[in-house]
């Protein structure tokens, strides 16, 4: 197997759940050793997390963001098992922990209690709302869409606020943390200093509202839900065809008459109500009901043929399967079998041309790694 980008960086993942085991996930990917504490009885909560199991009977929650881990078991509230926490932290790169703020203090693993015995150690903390105002608060993604304001500008109708369909700020933060992490990495590389990275959920999410956000900021417009529709495009949304929907992203004028074209409107190229996207999005009512009148002559597969041929943005709604399906179909690989797992795993989506991502090992069972064995984590 080749050399990962982080081969011979040690990762000590206090976190659970789900955004910090995503980050650290990524880094075993592009080659890190992370040694995962788990609780004694019942280790991280999505363990329990199910259904789903896979066919090895594992919450596939749980498979979802814990590959090329090891798992040791320590209980926090014992100073014996803290005081093997701190040695493994003696031979670590890296800590990662999503505990509520000052919870690793009060168990004398912080950020300066671990930098007294690793001084150049990278510290990663993930909280929900920091370490200041919002350190009481329960940092769950359901309450952080909600506060955040990504409900409120997401579902089919105002009055009707929806989450996102999977624990989107969760797997944002995760990111951030590991680019944060990988930030600090290329300055120990020059100056031999660890330091500490923080982020949280809200932070994460105010900034990953990008246009939206800023909408907000330069021209103190506060978005409201509009359904499938780009609140600054049209057309840029989903439309109903013979059988099921299909999302069209019109993202300029050129697209726009390549559109009208293939469905047979070219009058429309005239029309004053559409000559530019502002004129569009200002008429959006009216011509996106001629729209769907053509589109409801065919089925959304025909549309997508029809459109992607002349090159108009177009797609059909996949459901899961469909998804990988399609994946496949473009030689994407998006997903990959792992050693010691019955079932494969989503593929990392990153390539690297040099330090390719690993897949070195399942999920682990609770406990699996013994602290001085040496096939499993050496204390």
């Amino acid at each position: 197997m080749n050399a990962g980008a982080l081969d011979g960086i040690t990762v000590v993942d206090f976190s659970r759940v789900l955004a910090g085991p995503y980050a650290t996930m990524m880094l075993g990917d592009f080659g890190a050793e992370v040694i995962k504490i788990e609780r004694p009885g019942t280790g991280d909560d999505t363990r329990e997390w199910g259904p789903p199991y896979d066919a090895d009977g594992v919450a596939t929650y749980f498979n979802s963001v814990n590959r090329n881990k090891r798992s040791v078991v320590l209980d926090l509230t014992d100073p014996g098992d803290v005081a093997r926490a701190r040695e493994l932290v003696s031979r670590a790169d890296i800590v990662v922990e999503n505990f509520r703020p000052g919870t690793m203090e009060k168990l004398g693993l912080g950020y300066e209690d671990l930098r007294a015995i690793r001084p150049d150690i990278i510290y990663c903390s993930i909280t929900g709302f920091g370490r200041d105002g919002g350190a009481e608060l329960p940092g769950y993604d359901l309450l952080v869409q909600a506060v955040g304001g990504l409900m409120s500008i997401t579902g089919t109708q105002p009055g009707d606020p929806t989450k996102a369909g999977v624990a989107l700020v969760d797997v944002l933060a995760g990111l951030h943390a590991s680019t944060g992490i990988l930030a600090a990495l290329a300055h120990r590389d020059r100056t031999g200093q660890g330091q500490r990275v923080d982020t949280n959920l809200l932070s994460v999410l105010l900034s990953s509202m990008v246009n939206q956000a800023s909408g907000f900021l330069g021209a103190g417009r506060i978005p409201t839900i509009m359904g499938n529709r780009h609140p600054s495009i049209a057309p840029y949304q989903t439309f109903n065809t013979a059988d099921r929907p299909i999302a069209l992203a019109v993202g300029n004028d050129k697209q726009f008459r390549l559109l009208i074209s293939a469905l047979g409107l070219d009058a429309l190229a005239g029309d004053e109500r559409f000559t530019s996207n502002a004129l569009r999005v200002r008429h959006r009512d009216e011509l996106c009901a001629l729209l769907e009148a053509e589109f409801s002559n065919h089925g959304a597969d025909y549309w997508y043929g029809v459109l992607t041929a002349v090159g108009v943005p177009a797609g059909p709604i996949n459901d899961m399967a469909e998804a990988f399906a399609f994946a496949e179909k473009l030689g994407l690989a998006a997903t990959v079998p792992v050693p010691g797992s019955s079932t494969p795993q989503v593929a990392n989506p990153v390539s690297l041309s040099a330090t390719p991502v690993q897949y070195r090992s399942a999920p682990p069972r609770l406990g699996e790694h013994l602290l001085g064995d040496p096939a499993g984590v050496t204390a």
